[in-house]
């Protein structure tokens, strides 16, 4: 073998553990034992977790790291479409290029292996973003495996040509079809619009949805409905769908059942949205969120995304998605041992089914695609955010850290 991790930790395995790897792939799988088979490298793991590559299913790279660039301060939705759209006629593809490396390598030191981007068409950006992603993406294969969304942040027919936009990038090799309900006047036109879309390129959808506490704000009931015309059951996802929290617990109820039978996966943004949700409320401010605990009680398949990093939408943010897990267990009162399984499993297992990533896991056969972090319990993992040692790109080490504190 190529590789041998010995002795390591695991969620899904209720004992110690050795793996090897040879040519990228996992192929051998056992419980730890003294006597171990020979590989070219052997890495203790002296009981520590290893985990599947981290997923990060829903980030924006070419508007990360703004804060510096932008005249003003974001309360609203609004307020930071506005500004960042400002902010747009600026952009370099050297500027933009700088800022996504910085996102990728960070990410990739917290163990990501698969990322899920969101590349913005319209009528001041043309082509330009989704050219450097696409670039990035050629670039860094042997490090991260990126999936672009064509995403059409303004709305498709607000800004004239953003539909040739989206067709030219699905051509060119753009991965997802990207959409948003509430930037267009007439929602029916942008959801048939993506839908057609998607079928004709056989390509999955990634649809910003019901981004606010109004709750009547439901597109999500017509993303529902053309997910079943259309028969793409597992190929849809709905990142934010907030509105949903502020609907009566029967109603949201049987909503959230239906996106289960849909098949739709929901990808929750907690750092955007308890930045910008609530604002309006004048007393009792709600939190904004993604009904998380109730959609994974009706069997839907829930994630997080970091979404933006340090702009207009949320100035906070790193590129770890356990930051993000840890946000959102807490304000989720996701708390129990259990909880925390399911946090690391959402930026696991469940973020892989959500991107449609096959060769995933722990089992033999599997990309080798792995991260070892120095912790031995999903709990002190994901609370203290332990560094990952070890990331793993088809076997290939892609990163490594080291902490080390002195007292005196």
């Amino acid at each position: 073998m190529d590789l041998l991790i010995q002795g390591f930790s695991s969620p899904q395995f209720p004992c110690v553990m050795d793996l090897g790897i040879e040519k990228g792939i996992i192929t051998y799988l056992a419980e730890h034992s003294l006597l171990p088979p020979e590989a070219k490298q052997i890495i203790a793991a002296n009981g520590n977790i290893l985990l599947p590559g981290l997923v990060e299913s829903h980030i924006h790279l070419d508007k990360a790291l703004l804060l510096d660039q932008m005249k003003s301060e974001a309360s609203t939705l609004q307020e930071a479409i506005s500004e960042t759209y400002k902010l747009k006629s600026g952009y370099t593809k050297q500027d933009m290029r700088e800022r996504a490396i910085r996102i990728i390598r960070s990410s990739i030191a917290a163990g990501v292996t698969v990322m899920r981007c969101q590349v913005e068409l319209d009528s001041i950006l043309e082509f330009k973003a989704m050219e450097l992603m696409l670039e990035l993406k050629e670039e860094l294969r042997d490090q991260i495996d990126i999936q672009l969304v064509a995403f059409p942040q303004e709305g498709i027919f607000r800004q004239p040509g953003t539909d040739a936009l989206m067709i030219q990038s699905l051509i060119r090799g753009a991965d997802v079809v990207g959409g948003i309900t509430y930037n267009d006047s007439d929602l029916n036109e942008h959801l048939h619009f993506i839908f057609g879309l998607a079928d004709k390129y056989n390509k999955p959808i990634d649809l910003h949805v019901d981004f606010s506490d109004d709750s009547d704000q439901l597109a999500i009931l017509d993303v529902i409905r053309l997910t079943k015309d259309y028969r793409f059951q597992d190929k849809v996802s709905v990142g934010h769908l907030t509105s949903l929290g502020s609907v009566k617990p029967m109603q949201a109820e049987k909503i959230a059942e239906s996106i289960a039978k849909a098949g739709i996966h929901v990808m929750s943004l907690p750092s955007t949205e308890l930045y910008l949700n609530g604002r309006a409320d004048g007393y009792r401010n709600r939190r904004g969120l993604t009904p998380v605990p109730m959609l994974l009680d009706s069997g839907v398949n829930v994630i997080y995304g970091t979404n933006n990093i340090q702009n207009a939408f949320t100035p906070f943010g790193t590129s770890d998605p356990l930051d993000i897990g840890l946000l959102l267990a807490q304000t989720c009162y996701m708390g129990s041992a259990k909880d925390a399984e399911i946090i690391i499993d959402m930026a696991t297992y469940r973020g892989a089914k959500a991107l449609g990533i096959s060769n995933y896991g722990l089992h033999i056969g599997a990309d080798a695609d792995l991260v070892l972090c120095n912790a031995k319990d999903v709990r002190t993992l994901l609370y203290y955010r332990s560094e990952r040692l070890f990331v793993w790109k088809k076997g290939k080490q892609v990163a490594s850290t080291s902490k080390e504190t002195i007292f005196y």
